[in-house]
């Protein structure tokens, strides 16, 4: 039932908007007389999509926004919600390991990935967020760890591994056990948003965000996101001898004896990600 989409960066979803300009990749969710909800196949579809990033020469960063003023309103309550009520175990087990593996799609692929959110950010749609690499958002943003209230753990694709790292322990515990809604100038002093803008602004952000990313070294930028996700299990010891192994392995690239030489010239180094 939600296994068999399939999509790249190079054949366009059926259940999103998908764009590429210039190296940065924009995910539109695109159903907003619903506020964006997700569906099982979007859910999947996503997922598949990240999954392929990893193979992309293309995609150099992602922006993931909503359309119509909302960012996401988490899983269609009768699309799947409604379901799900009638699922065997075995049915939902496979169900919430599929959204978990969105949610390590996103985190695994080396390209950095920011979300644009403004209005609705909730359940699902708050996790992807809080999956990105970088969140911008706006004031009046609202977002969710609605789980709680409809019955739910807090502990959603990760939620309960994640989200204390962006806020710390006790932000994120009473965001997940109360599943209220955080304001965005909150999210913002919080730690959840990077940065606030106006509305009309918020997407040109991320995307100019995205595209000084891309002007930069992206295989290191891999190996940063990489090792910033690793190293929350390892032991200062362990995260320092995997850093200098990373870096040692960063300064064979050309673009580490382009920037060596454009220094030397007074120049700006022109990346090339190899």
């Amino acid at each position: 039932m939600y296994g068999k989409t399939k999509t790249s960066s190079k054949n366009l979803p059926e259940h999103f908007l998908w764009s590429l300009d210039h190296g940065v990749a924009t995910l539109t969710l695109n159903r907003p007389e619903r506020k964006n909800p997700l569906t099982f196949e979007s859910y999947t579809e996503m997922r598949d999509l990240f999954r392929d990033l990893v193979y992309s020469e293309d995609v150099k960063a992602v922006v993931i926004t909503g359309a119509g003023g909302n960012f996401c309103s988490g899983g269609d309550v009768h699309e799947i919600i409604g379901p799900l009520t009638k699922m065997s175990m075995k049915e939902l087990l496979s169900f919430t390991r599929m959204t978990g593996d969105l949610v390590k799609a996103i985190k695994n692929c080396p390209q950095p990935v920011i979300s644009a959110v403004d209005g609705i950010c909730v359940g699902a749609g708050a996790i992807l967020a809080m999956a990105s690499d970088i969140r911008l958002g706006t004031a009046s943003a609202k977002i969710s760890f609605i789980f709680s209230k409809v019955g739910f753990a807090g502990c959603d694709m990760g939620a309960c591994a994640i989200l204390p790292r962006i806020l710390g322990q006790g932000r994120a515990a009473e965001l997940l056990f109360s599943g209220r809604n955080m304001s965005g100038e909150e999210a913002e002093r919080w730690g959840f948003f990077n940065q606030l803008y106006e509305s009309e602004n918020l997407l040109k952000a991320a995307q100019e965000m995205a595209k000084s990313m891309v002007e930069g070294p992206n295989f290191a930028h891999g190996i940063t996101k990489t090792m910033l996700n690793q190293e929350w299990s390892m032991s200062i010891e362990q995260a320092i001898e995997s850093e200098a192994q990373a870096q040692a392995i960063c300064m064979q690239t050309q673009d580490f004896t382009r920037a060596y030489e454009a220094f030397v010239k007074k120049e700006k180094p022109v990346f090339e990600g190899n």
